[in-house]
Formats: C-alpha cells, structure tokens, sequence
C-alpha cells in the first residue's frame, strides 16, 4: 500500500514538472511523438550513467530492465547518444511540409529555390515541376505529399499566422521559413531556460533522492494569496532585493573561483560549479481563495 501511494505520489509529481514543459514544447512546436522520442533517450543516458553496480557502468541488460525499453532500442538510444548532435526522428506535419517546399525538386525552382506556389490546384503550365497533371504545383500539392492527416485550410491558416509562409498576392504563397514554431524564440534564450531548469530539478531531485549521510542543498519558497493591484510593488521589491543578493552572491564566488591547470591537478580533479538561483513566483489563486 505504501509503495503504491509512493508512485502514486511521483506520478503528480511529473505532471505537475511536466505542465509548464508542455507548455513550452507546444509554443515551439514540439509535439507529445518528438517529447517521447527524447524522453527515451534521457532515460538510457541516465540509467547508463548513474545506476552501474559498484561504480561499473550500466549493461544493456541492466538497463531495459529498469526503462522498461527492449534491449534494441537501448542499443538504438545508446547509439544516438553517440551522435555528435541529435536529430529529431519525428517531424510534425507543419515542418514536414516546409521541410518539403525547401527540399523536393518539385516545388524548387531552376535556381534550387523553394519557388512561389498557388494556393489550390489547377494552375497554369510550368517549366519545371507539377502535380503529374500537367498544371503548376500548388500549395494543395505539397500538403498532398507531406501533410499526413492534417487539413489543408487548417495548415495553411497556422503556416501563415506565425509567419512562415506569406500570401504575396491572391492565391500566391511564399515561404519564409524552413521549420515551424508557433511563438519566435531566441536561441540563446532557449539554451539558457534550459539550464535553468537543469539547475533547479537537479537541486529538487538531488533533495528527494539523497542518502542520510548526504547533505541537503537550500532550497526555499515564499509565498501566499495577494491583491493583484500589488504585482508592481512585488516586482520593483524583488527585483531590487534579489538582484543585491545575487550580486553578493557573485562577489563570493569570484573571490572563490578556483584556478584550473591541466586535468592532472589536483584542483582540477576537486573543482565543482557552484551557484544560487533566484524566480519569481506566479500563478492563479486556488479555487477555494476566489470566492
């Protein structure tokens, strides 16, 4: 009984982790095949890596075992984990269409570039490319080879409301965009959001999984229901105090920053990244308080 309420515990755990991750995946475009396709992978590295016997790394054998995953695919996720850069496997219907528009030959023109396409069918002659009718390739065409069980009009209208395919005229399409993310995102922005919630499940998990013997690492919250008339003051108060905080925070850690020499040194070998995270806090106010 303990034991099921224990996982029945972790299970609210990752939908509640999961909710915001949901959330972002969604604005950029990532849909629920390409999330477990990484998830798949996180979970072989992590069992490779981490849950040897006696310090040995994990064996395949080892490794389905606690994933659940077949020892092929173990193999499969090993081997992407090899890989220089991961590629995504899956690519939804949006990505796969102007992957499609910059790639098939059919759709480039003499130059090699995605050329202007129609809207619907039933254009003129071409002098390259066509729908195997004789008439000019249309937007319909390309949806027609790459677009999997999405509706055209629906594709199109999103395509076009997030900007990577523009109407130059009536019923002509221009691409702009090799792949499809609902909400632009800078890159570096991306990069660094994802070392931030490294940073903090690290710490969270860390905290839930330690030994006895294993010291906690600080983490604390503050926080409670308020009038949102106050959302300006709070954020002026945090602003001013977190960032004096962390600028002494900083201040320490320069006058402790370690000198690293070639690995074989001896305070290359003790050297750790060491830090402090401060956010802001913000949601909806339980039911219970809105009455």
């Amino acid at each position: 009984m303990a034991e099921a309420t224990s996982k029945s515990a972790v299970t609210g755990l990752i939908r509640a982790l999961l909710q915001p991750i949901a959330r972002l995946l969604l604005h950029c475009g990532v849909t629920w095949r390409e999330f477990a396709d990484i998830a798949k992978t996180a979970f072989v590295k992590v069992a490779s890596e981490e849950f040897g016997i006696r310090g040995r790394p994990t064996n395949v054998s080892r490794v389905s075992i606690l994933t659940g995953l077949g020892r092929r695919e173990v193999r499969k996720q090993r081997d992407i984990i090899e890989q220089p850069a991961m590629r995504p496997i899956y690519l939804n219907s949006a990505t796969r269409v102007l992957s499609g528009w910059h790639q098939d030959p059919d759709f480039l023109d003499a130059g090699g570039k995605p050329r202007e396409l129609r809207a619907n069918g039933n254009g003129t002659r071409s002098d390259r490319g066509g729908n195997g009718n004789g008439d000019e390739v249309s937007f319909e065409d390309l949806w027609r080879r790459y677009g999997g069980d999405v509706p055209v009009g629906a594709l199109l209208k999103e395509l076009v409301s997030v900007g990577a395919i523009q109407e130059v005229r009536p019923g002509r399409l221009r691409v702009v965009a090799r792949t499809y993310i609902p909400r632009k995102f800078d890159v570096q922005k991306l990069l660094r959001a994802g070392e931030v919630l490294k940073d903090f499940s690290s710490t969270v998990v860390h905290d839930l999984t330690c030994t006895p013997d294993e010291q906690l690492r600080f983490e604390r919250r503050a926080h409670t229901i308020v009038d949102a008339r106050v959302l300006p003051e709070f954020r002026a108060m945090l602003e001013r105090e977190g960032q004096a905080m962390l600028e002494r925070v900083d201040a320490w850690l320069t006058a402790n920053a370690a000198t690293l020499a070639p690995p074989a040194d001896e305070a290359q070998r003790l050297a750790v990244r060491l830090g402090v995270g401060i956010y802001h806090i913000q949601g909806e106010a339980p039911a219970e308080t809105r009455q």
